[in-house]
Parts: C-alpha cells; structure tokens; sequence
C-alpha cells in the first residue's frame, strides 16, 4: 500500500501534464472550436473512463441481445490492436489481427448485426449507412473518450472494484480522463457488482458517484453460462469440486471471473497475460507445459470468449 502511494507520488507530475491535455482537448469541443459530428439514426456509445476492465464487451453484447431482434442494428469499434488501418467490416474470414479480438466475437456470435472497425467513427457511420441504409442504431464500444461523434445516449461504465471516484489519471492510475468527465455520461452503469449488493451499499456508491440530476444510474452483474468447447461450440459439463482448471486469460482485470471460478471448482491455475494480448508459439507452449504438469483426466483449460478469439 505505501509502495503504491510512493509510486504515485512520483508519477503525479505526468499525470498532471497528460490531464492539462485531456482538458485543453475537451476544452476545443466544449467551446465548439472542435465539433461533433450528430447523426438522425440512434447512436449509443458504451464507455469508461478507465483504460480497461470496466466490462464494456459484455454490456454491448447485453444491448445486441436486446436490440438486434427488432431493428437493424450495427457495432463500430476502433479495432484495437489490429494489424490493419482504416474502415474495414468484420467478414467470417477475418481474424483478431485484422479486426479486433472484441469485433471478431460480436461477427461470431451475432449474424444479423453488421460489425465494422475504424479509428476515426466521424467517418466510419457515414460509411455505414451509404451501404447499409436499413441500420437503425449504430452502437459505439469504447467511445466516451472520442468525442469526435455525439451520440444520442453515452453510457459510462465503471467496475464495482475499481471505480473511477477511487482512481487517478494516467500513468499514476488508469484513468484516461478527470473523475470530472462523469458529467458528459447520460447513464452510468456500476458493473461487476456481488450478487449479495444490497439497497444500503448501492446507495452508498450513489452518493460516492454523486450524480447529477439528468443521471440515470444502474448496477450490473454477470451470470456466467456453461463452458463450451471451442471447436465443436456443443455446452460442456457444468464446473465443479472435481476439476482443476487452468484459468488462461488476457482481460483488463481478472478478478471477477477468478472469484467465481474459484468458488466453482477444485484448484485453479491463473496464467494471465496483458489486455488483448496476442499469443504466439512461446504462449501456447508455456500453457501446454502447464497442461501437462496437472492431474490427467481431471483438467481443463478454460479461458473466456474474447480472449478465445486470439
């Protein structure tokens, strides 16, 4: 603890060059100088103001599940870490390296919605609806911080564990922008939450957010379903006491999904690599060596969707 405050310490004089940027940029578009682009279809950004670990793949997938049932819906990501530039859509025959570990998921799980990925989305919806007219709704992962679009609802989301009122700006914490940036959301989403969250606690956490008026303000958890086999998709066995499992991922935060695995099972073996990680032929031999050292017949390799995408 005094080792994360000394090493904050230090690092408070970038954290202060960087947030001058962040608020000269915000600055430019508050006064107009620098304008959004608004559009007359829905538009709705999912966001947070960390740098990860928030939760925003599965509330995106969360508004397809909704949505993409009665109108024509498209997703528009930076595609982050793709080897490719500009707009691109995501095809049956693209790859994490051309499109994004999280746009490749939605292009696998969600047939009807058009996914498409560009650094610049001023640009990219235009796009869009000259060659899809029928889209309805264009959802926006990971664009609070792009200001470049208005969108008609900017949902923030901030993790039960890691919320932003408790957090720095970069390097001496995860935050991309000032706590202050809260006011540009319309929602704000507590995500992660312990499914034994009481009315006392969540009222706590509201009066810690402090929102305001126009905020509407939700609290999220997960249910984690069946594990699948990635080649066959068929639902394995459910988890239990019996198996061991090596827990293989590369998210922003894996706590959440460790607790609950934890609890599910008889031992777990974390091998844990950075956000959106790309995995060459060292990863694979290392979690293959793992393997091997465990108890045979009673180990899994489990890791979650996206980082299956890889």
């Amino acid at each position: 603890m005094v080792q994360r405050f000394l090493f904050r310490i230090l690092l408070s004089p970038l954290a202060l060059l960087y947030g001058i940027g962040v608020s000269l940029v915000n600055l430019l578009y508050d006064t107009g100088f620098l304008r959004s682009s608004k559009f007359n279809i829905p538009v709705i950004s999912v966001g947070n103001l960390s740098i990860g670990g928030a939760g925003k793949t599965p509330h995106i997938e969360y508004l397809l599940d909704l949505l993409s049932g009665y109108i024509y819906v498209a997703t528009l990501s930076r595609g982050y870490k793709r080897l490719t530039r500009g707009f691109r859509y995501a095809t049956y025959s693209d790859t994490a390296l051309t499109v994004g570990d999280e746009p490749m998921q939605y292009r696998m799980k969600y047939r009807d919605v058009i996914v498409a990925v560009s650094e610049s989305r001023a640009y990219a919806i235009p796009q869009i609806l000259k060659d899809s007219p029928q889209i309805q709704l264009v959802l926006l992962d990971d664009a609070f911080q792009h200001r470049a679009v208005k969108p008609g609802l900017n949902l923030l989301l901030t993790a039960y564990d890691a919320m932003f009122t408790q957090d720095f700006l970069l390097p001496a914490g995860r935050l991309r922008e000032w706590r202050s940036s809260y006011k540009r959301a319309d929602v704000i989403v507590v995500t992660k939450c312990p499914e034994t969250l009481g009315v006392i606690q969540k009222n706590k956490i509201i009066r810690e957010i402090s929102p305001l008026p126009y905020h509407r303000v939700f609290f999220t958890r997960y249910e984690y379903d069946l594990p699948y086999s990635f080649y066959d998709k068929n639902l394995g066995q459910p988890l239990n006491q019996n198996m061991e499992v090596i827990l293989l991922s590369a998210i922003a935060n894996t706590s959440y999904l460790m607790q609950y695995v934890d609890a599910q099972v008889g031992s777990v073996t974390q091998i844990e690599f950075a956000d959106h990680h790309l995995f060459d032929k060292g990863d694979v031999e290392k979690i293959i060596q793992v393997y091997r050292n465990s108890t045979p017949g009673q180990t899994i390799v489990l890791t979650t969707e996206k980082d299956a995408m890889q």
